[in-house]
């Protein structure tokens, strides 16, 4: 090989070398970016379901007990905690039939006949005095069962957080912002935003992660006898915000 021939390799060779270096060209490039924000919050609200059934060979019988302790259970949730929002959720009554084995090919079926009645009623209690709330549930179930329990944020709270989440979310973008930036081997003061799109036009629906809800399964209860206090963990709420940028680069 000449020198003139090494010479202008050599140059060639230079010029890739400084081309793959310097990377595609991004003047006027538009980037879309998505971001989230997330914020965690202690649980500030419980939803408890609370039910009572009675069995009975007259259904009347079985719907008077359920009203009186219904009632009664009603009467102790008030008065252990004035502020909680209560509401009925069902009430139910339906027959009881006995088993019956199959009849033989041909036979007629009887009509059945109820050997008894179930009836029952369920109570959903809202409250954020999570501090009498053992006091609360010890006191109704006395009377009633518990089923349910359900921790969460307080819708007050809850818009709180928004501002929160707000600036969580575009802090983050400004963090992805400036890796695309890096990576593309800008500088971010090259960066401007041209939309921002909070949720993404539901691309992005709000997530909420809670923590601390529990299913209970109904125990037979001691009428009149007092229960001891049970121990409960409230947990967290995760709030999430997402957006969708569009950033352009000069």
């Amino acid at each position: 090989m000449t020198v003139l021939k090494s010479m202008l390799f050599a140059a060639a060779v230079t010029a890739v070398v400084t081309v793959q270096a310097q990377g595609l060209p991004t003047a006027g490039t538009l980037v879309v970016v998505p971001a989230n924000g997330e914020v965690v919050h202690v649980n500030d609200q419980v939803m408890i379901t609370l039910a009572i059934e009675e069995q009975d060979k007259d259904k009347a019988a079985a719907a008077s007990r359920v009203n009186q302790k219904m009632n009664q259970g009603v009467a102790i949730v008030k008065k252990a905690d004035p502020q909680a929002v209560l509401k009925t959720q069902g009430y139910y009554t339906y027959a009881v039939y006995p088993e019956v084995a199959p009849l033989p090919a041909g036979s007629v079926a009887k009509p059945r006949v109820p050997t008894g009645w179930r009836v029952g009623q369920t109570l959903q209690v809202k409250t954020t005095n999570l501090a009498a709330l053992p006091k609360t549930v010890s006191a109704a179930q006395a009377v009633l069962t518990l089923n349910r329990l359900n921790f969460g944020l307080a819708p007050e709270t809850i818009r709180k957080l928004d501002d929160e989440r707000i600036v969580a979310a575009y802090q983050n973008l400004n963090q992805r912002v400036a890796s695309i930036a890096g990576a593309m081997g800008r500088n971010l003061d090259d960066a401007v935003v041209e939309s921002i799109d909070f949720e993404g036009s539901g691309n992005y629906a709000q997530r909420v992660n809670v923590t601390g809800s529990a299913n209970l399964r109904a125990a037979p209860k001691s009428e009149g006898m007092q229960v001891e206090e049970p121990n409960f963990e409230p947990g967290e709420t995760s709030l999430t915000l997402g957006l969708v940028a569009k950033v352009k680069f000069k």
